[in-house]
């Protein structure tokens, strides 16, 4: 299979763990900053299942929580995610206890002091009097990421990550060109600045350097990398998604000002989020309906090479998608993505931990169906207690939303 042109193309690959004879697992992962704590609640939950994904891909806080799950052996992921969580939570402010006053007020305290003086193992702020020239000023962000690199460097084994053993893909942009780029340990080597440069979410953060490129955070041009993962995935293979989003498209309308920034970020971040994954299904299921389509051939016409070929770059395995949001979300505001207070991270990673338990707790979820057809099934988790599946492009039967026991 070529090479998607959104990959950084190395000298040398390494060579990857063999896939499941059944299907491969991927967990996919977007970026939210703080709210990325309900990524590593969830993978608890995968852990006590014993559901270890073969295949990482993440930007921003998911490339973070990606580096941290696979540059670790299985029995020691979560607690180096909790490691992580547990430093970024711990700044003076961030341990307030909330008795204090409202809660919603504790939240703003606690994203102000971080915004003001940094987070513990993540970013410092700059002190510099070319701030004094304004728009003018050299200095390209507000906050020194140091910090980040040597927790990464810390708590992450990146040679464990380039053996390969579970493939991690983690996207970017190339600030030259406004391109997507993923980097990805099937086609090359990860380091800590790989992960940084996912998170490099300006003007807060700097650019990233690798190679001669600068580099800033992925969510720019898209916070979920499961187009990444179906480009690149090949078509002769079963594969099963789980993907984690960390904001919601479908939200209230706003009362209040904070309501509408809040509201605002979670729009914008989402990435279209649910209509990107059935606008991917569909154009997915229409290739698989033109290859069922040629298969019906007289036998002469299929022997010829050129429909040959163009049935099989059209055909693909059964891909199944898990899709979980984010959605229980108290005492939250615009800042949620930069509150790193303990109670609200412990909010998080324990959400994140139930609902993922909750979808675990039916014998079939997040596997590899035996009587799928060829194509895509997407399986949301929509409304509390109101679980559907939609099978697109299958059959005229199967093109309307309905319950599935599997969630």
């Amino acid at each position: 299979m070529p090479i998607p042109k959104t990959i950084k193309r190395p000298a040398k690959a390494p060579a990857l763990a063999a896939a499941s004879p059944s299907a491969r697992h991927a967990l996919v992962l977007q970026g939210g900053g703080a709210l990325g704590a309900y990524q590593a609640g969830a993978y608890e939950a995968l852990t006590e299942a014993r559901r270890t994904p073969q295949w990482i891909a993440g930007i921003s806080i998911g490339a973070v929580n990606a580096a941290l799950i696979a540059g670790n052996p299985p029995e020691q992921g979560v607690q180096r995610l909790r490691e992580f969580w547990e430093l970024v939570s711990s700044g003076l402010a961030q341990r307030m206890p909330t008795w204090i006053g409202p809660r919603e007020l504790f939240n703003d305290w606690s994203a102000l002091m971080g915004a003001m003086w940094g987070i513990p193992g993540f970013f410092e702020p700059r002190h510099s009097y070319a701030f004094w020239l304004g728009g003018a000023s050299p200095v390209l962000s507000f906050y020194d990421t140091a910090p980040l690199r040597a927790t990464l460097e810390r708590l992450v084994d990146f040679d464990r990550i380039n053996a390969g053993e579970t493939r991690v893909s983690i996207g970017a942009v190339n600030v030259r060109s406004g391109n997507s780029v993923y980097f990805d340990n099937a086609y090359g080597r990860i380091g800590p600045e790989h992960i940084m440069a996912s998170g490099a979410l300006p003007p807060g953060f700097p650019p990233v350097q690798i190679d001669g490129e600068s580099y800033w955070d992925g969510g720019l041009l898209s916070n979920t990398p499961l187009q990444y993962v179906l480009d690149s995935h090949p078509r002769n293979e079963r594969l099963v998604v789980l993907q984690v989003d960390l904001f919601s498209a479908r939200g209230a309308v706003p009362r209040t000002l904070s309501e509408v920034l809040d509201r605002q970020k979670d729009i914008t971040y989402s990435s279209r989020t649910r209509l990107n994954t059935d606008a991917l299904a569909a154009n997915l299921n229409l290739q698989q309906s033109f290859a069922d389509l040629l298969a019906k051939l007289p036998a002469a016409l299929r022997a010829d090479p050129s429909v040959a070929a163009v049935q099989a770059q059209l055909r693909c395995e059964p891909i199944e998608i898990y899709h979980l949001i984010y959605r229980n979300k108290p005492y939250e505001l615009e800042s949620k993505d930069y509150e790193f207070s303990r109670i609200t991270v412990e909010e998080h990673w324990q959400a994140g931990l139930h609902d993922m338990r909750t979808i675990l707790t039916q014998p079939e979820a997040l596997r590899a169906g035996t009587d799928r057809l060829n194509g895509v099934t997407t399986y949301d988790l929509s409304e509390p207690g109101a679980p559907r599946v939609r099978h697109l492009m299958a059959h005229p039967a199967d093109t309307v939303d309905k319950q599935h026991p599997l969630i």
